[in-house]
């Protein structure tokens, strides 16, 4: 079993920049995939990133690319999403997920775990 809990939301103006936290606790002696969905109001939930366990590939939503970047520290069971040039519409709860297959790329979201979520607000 996996917990995850993100941290490192909040209000932001527009054309900022915020970075957000996942802590992995739990059975962590695998590499996970891990990544990042968002879900705006009345939206769907939308793929932001994930990296593989190895760390090597990393792969980006259409909206955040060149703006977001995913990392991971697997010595501190961390993953990060650092957002930059941050708009309006990227005003969503952000979730964690890890999924125990390493190679998973998670864009259709059928990741194993999912965080509680974190709220980033941005303000035009």
């Amino acid at each position: 079993q996996v917990q995850l809990e993100e941290s490192g939301g909040g209000l932001v103006q527009a054309g900022g920049s915020r970075n957000l936290s996942c802590v992995v606790s739990g059975e962590t002696s695998s590499p996970y995939a891990m990544g990042w969905f968002r879900q705006a109001p009345g939206k769907e939930q939308e793929f932001v990133a994930s990296i593989t366990g190895s760390g090597i590939t990393r792969t980006y939503g259409d909206a955040v690319k060149g703006r977001f970047t995913i990392s991971r520290d697997d010595a501190k069971n961390m993953v990060y999403l650092q957002m930059n040039s941050l708009k309006p519409e990227d005003t969503a709860v952000y979730y964690c997920l890890a999924d125990p297959i390493p190679v998973r790329t998670l864009i259709g979201g059928d990741s194993k775990y999912w965080g509680q979520g974190t709220q980033v607000t941005v303000s035009s």
